[in-house]
């Protein structure tokens, strides 16, 4: 093999290590915290177990707006908090604020229609037997919305890698900025390319998996 061969090995190794610990990363907190607001948003929804229209507007105009931005203006706008939250605005750990506040609002908005999904007639029944707000949402929403909340969980970590990939243009490392930087700016077309084949190969591997388990939370 060849040094150069081995050189471009090692690289891709080490970036595809870097996108993954950005995504996995990104994907868990903006799941929890995503979570979190479509609870709330069900909870205050004017259909839901305890109305609250201006706490459900105000967080509705809230993830809409985040879900607006171009993730790599927000990127960029998110510097300063960045900065405060892990002591700079580079690199992968830094990388990880942006990905999981830009993916937080998708996750709450699918989350939130997965729980809107589920039929009233089992949310009555579980009112009829007594059951509080949070047994309704933990013991009886979120199991029937479960298959459906895998499926955004999927959906979301292979948009986080894409979002990663766009990361790499500001110094986020991964797979993005060895593209760019070697592939794009170093004329290395073939860097470029298993860079590309790596993220495709990827996407497929979350997908099957996600398709995996949704199947076997669907039976």
């Amino acid at each position: 093999m060849s040094e150069r061969f081995l050189t471009i090995m090692k690289l891709m190794i080490q970036a595809l290590l870097e996108t993954l610990y950005m995504s996995l990363a990104s994907t868990f907190f903006a799941v929890l915290i995503g979570f979190m607001i479509a609870v709330v948003l069900v909870i205050t929804d004017k259909n839901g177990l305890s109305p609250n229209r201006y706490v459900y507007n105000a967080l509705d105009v809230v993830v809409n707006t985040f879900r607006s931005f171009p993730f790599i203006i927000l990127i960029i706008i998110l510097f300063p908090f960045t900065k405060i939250i892990v002591g700079k605005i580079t690199g992968t750990t830094a990388s990880i604020i942006p990905l999981t506040i830009g993916a937080a609002p998708f996750v709450a908005r699918i989350i939130e229609n997965a729980f809107k999904e589920v039929h009233y007639g089992i949310i009555e029944a579980a009112k009829s037997f007594g059951a509080g707000k949070l047994q309704i949402i933990f013991k009886v929403m979120l199991p029937e919305a479960m298959p459906s909340i895998i499926s955004a969980i999927t959906l979301t970590l292979i948009v986080i890698v894409g979002f990663s990939a766009m990361a790499g243009a500001v110094g986020g490392g991964g797979l993005g900025q060895v593209a760019i930087q070697y592939g794009y700016h170093g004329f290395q077309a073939d860097v470029l390319f298993i860079t590309v084949v790596i993220l495709i190969a990827l996407v497929q591997l979350f997908q099957a998996l996600g398709n995996m388990v949704y199947k076997i939370i669907k039976h």
